[in-house]
């Protein structure tokens, strides 16, 4: 239709343009609320019909992955743009609507499925950018399926609705009523249950740590009581959950996040003698220093010391240090064994072959918080630029750097200007690759030329890494350090 009319649309939408401006339409009335609920109740609407279609081919099927992205895209922006003082969408029509067509791409598009990790990244955004003013909605959606969990008598559970937690919109006050729901209902649900909310709800702090900054800073300044109790009684449930080596290995990084949600239990346990109440929080960090020095008794207890020791690092850099907390002497007491285990040319870590991203990633999220923490402690700098090192810490080094560069939210973090001296060797070991790559050298692993989808791409594959996600960071760096 607009094809036939070309000049017509372009007018009503430049009308239309004009008529929105505030200067024109003022303060948000009534009508304009509604309006905005319409909307969303008419993209919701045309989701559903597209995800009902029913196609053959691959061109279809291609159309369709861009018309359900488009859509999702489109619900995202619009949700995103929701003013703080707009009546909250209809809760009938989230859950009777929005809600399940957006569960639909988070649940059910999974392995297997050739855009399944596209579309979800999409439904995702959605889901946050709709949890943001429509909350209770979303929260309702987990604890009622929490409640079911709890008087459910299979062994084969559906958890999909509790993994929601890891994909919305937390501040300081809703992750506080995530804890307190699940100290609730914990210990009733099944296994199955209990793995998915000790994993979901380790995201669900990350949320909040990275979206509000300013709150995690300030529970370091003026601890909550009520934050911390919660966080305190769900450590001791998961604490008797993990009877075994292999539960311990899973509930351990969340133990580690409910530990730092507890300020003063961070001060009290770094003390020779603490009282009975603590003593299982203080029993846990001295395994999780033997497991990361090697003396576990397990590889699959060190591997989860070591993201465990990760976590309470990355955690710490979003602490001012004048705030003299005792996260800092936690830090210091497993920072050198942590590096020594992550950063070891002559024998990198490694959790098997399925897990090369992760290790990669946890190799990233270790390096960035050592520099956040003392920049100018650079052992494991001069390791990953050693030219002798293997290719996957030249990669740790320049993704690493490159995030220190384009992500310094917090006034204390140190800028890249601590490591301008390695200018040269920087740019002498991004030449080194670059011909390895170019003549086919087979000293070292081969860098794969592949496509890449976004600008930084983190993802190590094979410990073989894509030619331009290599240089695109690199390329930066070295302009930066020029």
């Amino acid at each position: 239709m607009a094809a036939h009319k070309p000049v017509e649309w372009v007018q009503a939408v430049i009308n239309r343009f004009d008529e929105q401006l505030p200067v024109k339409t003022g303060h948000q009335n009534n009508h304009t609320k509604y309006k905005f609920s319409h909307v969303i109740s008419g993209l919701t609407n045309i989701l559903k019909n597209v995800n009902n279609m029913r196609i053959f081919g691959e061109a279809a099927e291609k159309n369709l992955y861009l018309s359900q992205l488009i859509i999702l895209d489109t619900l995202e922006k619009c949700l995103a743009s929701q003013s703080k003082d707009c009546l909250r969408l209809d809760e009938t029509m989230l859950v009777k609507q929005l809600l399940p067509e957006i569960c639909h791409f988070i649940h059910t598009y999974r392995e297997g499925h050739q855009h399944a990790a596209e579309l979800r990244a999409s439904a995702s955004g959605v889901l946050f950018s709709l949890s943001c003013n429509n909350f209770n909605a979303v929260f309702s959606r987990i604890s009622t399926r929490l409640q079911e969990l709890t008087v459910c008598s299979e062994d084969t559970v559906d958890v999909h609705d509790i993994e929601l937690m890891q994909y919305i919109n937390v501040d300081c006050s809703k992750l506080k009523r995530l804890l307190q729901e699940t100290v609730l209902k914990f210990k009733a649900l099944k296994k199955p249950a209990q793995h998915a909310v000790i994993n979901s709800l380790e995201k669900a702090f990350w949320n909040w740590v990275e979206n509000y900054p300013d709150e995690f800073t300030m529970l370091y300044q003026r601890p909550q009581t009520d934050m911390a109790d919660a966080a305190e009684r769900l450590f001791d449930l998961v604490d008797s959950f993990a009877e075994s080596a292999k539960r311990k290995a899973a509930v351990w990084p969340l133990q580690i996040i409910l530990l730092i949600l507890c300020p003063e239990i961070t001060h009290i346990i770094s003390r020779e003698v603490v009282e009975e109440s603590k003593a299982n929080k203080k029993l846990f960090l001295e395994s999780l220093r033997k497991a990361l020095a090697g003396q576990g008794g397990s590889k699959q207890l060190t591997e989860s010391a070591a993201i465990a020791c990760v976590k309470l690092c990355k955690a710490s850099t979003y602490i001012n240090r004048e705030d003299h907390s005792g996260i800092f002497l936690l830090v210091q007491s497993i920072v050198v064994d942590l590096k020594a285990l992550l950063f070891n040319p002559t024998k990198p870590f490694s959790r098997g072959a399925g897990s090369q991203n992760a290790d990669v990633d946890l190799m990233i999220d270790c390096f960035v918080s050592c520099f956040r923490i003392n920049p100018h402690n650079n052992q494991h700098f001069k390791v990953c630029l050693a030219s002798a090192s293997p290719s996957t810490f030249h990669f740790v080094l320049v993704n690493s750097l490159h995030r220190i560069i384009t992500n310094s939210d917090l006034d204390w973090w140190p800028k890249i200007d601590a490591v301008y001296c390695y200018s040269g060797e920087l740019r002498l070991m991004f030449s080194d690759t670059l011909s390895r790559v170019m003549q086919g050298l087979h000293t070292h692993a081969p860098l794969r030329m592949t496509p890449v989808r976004k600008g930084l791409h983190t993802r190590a594959h094979s410990h073989s890494f894509s030619h331009q996600s290599f240089e695109t960071p690199f390329v930066f760096l070295c302009k930066r350090t020029s």
